[in-house]
């Protein structure tokens, strides 16, 4: 193997070099993983444009990834070399109260690879094995990449225990939004209910499993929810596009009595109508990350063909057109859902 590698760092908003340092040497408790595919997400758009509020620089991106394990340290026992595999980016510290019992996404420390600790983009890094989970050989290595914002999903589903047979509403189709929709009902919902401002999005909604979609720009939110589901509403909203209005069309229509789930990171702080959250007495819920049985999950859905992850990949770039993958992001915004990094060139799909 040779010595050196090239890895990207992002120095400053807009501006990304890529350098040669030495491939690391895994730890005893470590793997040394070739990367394969990088995915491209929204935080890592926010990065880009010097808006995220926990990131600074510089700053070696890199959370959505699938690899091959080429090197194992010498403690390292249920792993083998040439495995196929994901990583879990979250980086805990296991003493607080949320990683005692079990809650480590929420870790009062928390840090997330390529955000406040170094990302994989890189041909090669070297990580805890607890953070690995092996993929099948049926999975492409652009869905192994993909394995980690369908987890956020997964996780943000079971967030509403009584899933089976609910009727759901998802609020913006984004990546995450319609990873979400197709999470619900793979875990039981009966009908899911989407909306955006973009038909292009709706349409790909439907094409994946989506039974009913509204453009909000043309169709007042409350008058298709009833028009849907009738008088009694929806059982749980899902909010996956982040923004006032949206979040307010959740408030003002919900079922008095059912459950609203905050997905999208919000950029900017709220302004919502607390008050009619409580006339309504609705339950306002959140979704933080994932833990390792998400992926699990969402391994095996994918695996079962209940989720469908190509139909999401838009476009893929070469490593060193990284700064033009988010060229093409801010161009073609509308019609972008997820951009993979081609880290390996001769990885394939």
């Amino acid at each position: 193997m040779k010595n050196m590698m090239t890895q990207q760092v992002m120095t400053e908003p807009k501006k990304i070099i890529f350098r040669q340092i030495e491939i690391p040497v895994p730890g005893p408790d470590q793997v040394l993983v070739k990367i394969k595919k990088i995915g491209i997400c929204g935080s890592d758009i926010h990065v880009y444009h010097g808006t995220h509020p926990y990131t600074s620089y510089p700053v070696t991106q890199g959370h959505e990834v699938s690899g091959e394990i080429v090197a194992l340290g010498e403690y390292v026992k249920d792993l083998t070399v040439g495995q196929r595999i994901t990583i879990e980016p979250q980086v805990f510290c296991g003493r607080c109260h949320p990683c005692l019992h079990g809650k480590y996404n929420l870790c009062e420390k928390l840090k997330v690879m390529g955000f406040q600790t170094t990302g994989t983009a890189g041909e090669y890094f070297a990580v805890d094995a607890s953070k690995v989970t092996p993929i099948p050989d049926s999975m492409t290595w652009s869905e192994g990449a993909m394995l980690e914002p369908l987890a956020v999903t997964v996780h943000a589903a079971k967030r509403f225990p009584d899933l089976k047979g609910s009727k759901v509403v998802v609020l913006g189709c984004g990546p995450i939004g319609i990873l979400l929709a197709q999470s619900v009902k793979a875990l039981g919902a009966d009908k899911v209910m989407v909306t955006d401002i973009s038909d292009k999005r709706l349409e790909l909604a439907k094409s994946v499993g989506a039974d009913y979609a509204f453009n909000t720009l043309h169709k007042d939110f409350g008058e298709a929810l009833l028009e849907t589901y009738g008088p009694d509403k929806a059982d749980v909203i899902f909010e996956c596009a982040g923004s006032d209005i949206t979040m307010d069309q959740a408030i003002q229509n919900a079922r008095k009595g059912s459950t609203i789930i905050l997905v999208a990171v919000f950029g900017k702080r709220a302004s919502v109508d607390l008050a009619k959250l409580n006339d309504s007495e609705l339950d306002l819920n959140t979704s933080m990350m994932y833990r390792h049985e998400d992926f699990v999950d969402a391994i095996r859905l994918v695996e079962e063909g209940r989720i469908l992850l190509k139909p999401l990949q838009t476009a893929h770039f070469a490593f060193e057109d990284y700064p033009k993958a988010y060229e093409y992001i801010d161009n073609n915004r509308e019609t972008t859902m997820k951009i993979i990094i081609d880290v390996d060139p001769d990885a394939g799909e």
